[in-house]
């Protein structure tokens, strides 16, 4: 069996669009054609999320057209949905990553979380692989630790944590480390997740883009975050959804009170409890 923190993929590159979800469609756009006949250049429009947490009520209410939806991992655990997630990322992605907790349900392995989250976790892990199928596992088992792949002349880098450990690696934004990081790698764009909180950092001719967490956001605001690639320019944006149905969700699972009330507690304000060092590792 190989383990997911030693795959490594890299994606051959490509020039065209592939319509088939934009606007929501599931039929192949004819492309735009201009006065001449010939068919226009359209720019990639690439729809980028990171830690969905088996949020699928985050995930359900997104209104966002693209080419190609991008998944930066950690698609479960802590979330009451993580079968309907791993459904939808299967079917639409076009990319995705391996996140900690995704090794750590597909591989029934320790996501190495701080000490702090360490019960979260656990509670939520019991609950996370009774509700999912061996294909649901399969799935995450075959996640790649890190892609490689270039779109409309752009070099893409794009990992769960950071390069040099994809799947655990915890390094915030503004952290000295990312030089290092970014140092010597073939990329105009480094992508990653992992800290729930977007950023978008200048290294030189390299650019490291955390979208922030679709599913659980830790940015002082209930609002999902991710973002937008299109025409070499890159936006951080969130949106609204209608948590307390997630809280529900989140309330009828199978561990402690005490657990339930910090998770729902999270969904309603973008924050973790006074207590918690949210720069610890997630």
């Amino acid at each position: 069996m190989l383990c997911p923190g030693r795959r490594h993929i890299t994606l051959l590159p490509q020039n065209r669009p592939n319509p088939n979800y934009r606007d929501g469609g599931d039929i192949p756009a004819n492309p735009a054609v201009d006065a001449t006949g010939q068919a226009e250049s359209i720019a990639m429009r690439i729809l980028i999320v990171s830690d969905i947490h088996g949020n699928f009520d985050a995930l359900a209410a997104l209104q966002e057209t693209y080419d190609e939806l991008w998944v930066l991992g950690d698609l479960v655990n802590y979330g009451p949905d993580p079968a309907a997630v791993i459904d939808f990322v299967s079917s639409k992605a076009a990319v995705a990553v391996c996140g900690n907790h995704d090794y750590s349900i597909g591989y029934n392995q320790d996501p190495r979380r701080s000490a702090r989250f360490r019960e979260m976790a656990e509670a939520t892990r019991g609950y996370t692989n009774s509700a999912l199928s061996m294909k649901h596992k399969h799935f995450l088992r075959h996640l790649a630790s890190l892609v490689q792949t270039v779109r409309d002349g752009t070099r893409f880098y794009i990992c769960h944590a950071v390069p040099s450990d994809p799947l655990f690696g915890y390094c915030p934004a503004g952290s000295p480390r990312w030089l290092s990081e970014v140092e010597g790698l073939s990329a105009d764009i480094v992508l990653v997740g992992h800290t729930h909180v977007p950023s978008v950092q200048t290294f030189g001719p390299r650019r490291v883009v955390n979208p922030g967490s679709l599913g659980q956001p830790k940015t002082g605001s209930p609002q999902a975050r991710y973002a937008i690639w299109e025409d070499g320019k890159i936006e951080l944006k969130s949106y609204s959804y209608p948590v307390e149905p997630a809280v529900a969700k989140v309330q009828a699972l199978p561990i402690q009170d005490t657990l339930r009330d910090e998770l729902s507690a999270i969904l309603r304000t973008g924050e973790i409890p006074q207590e918690v060092d949210w720069k610890e590792d997630p």
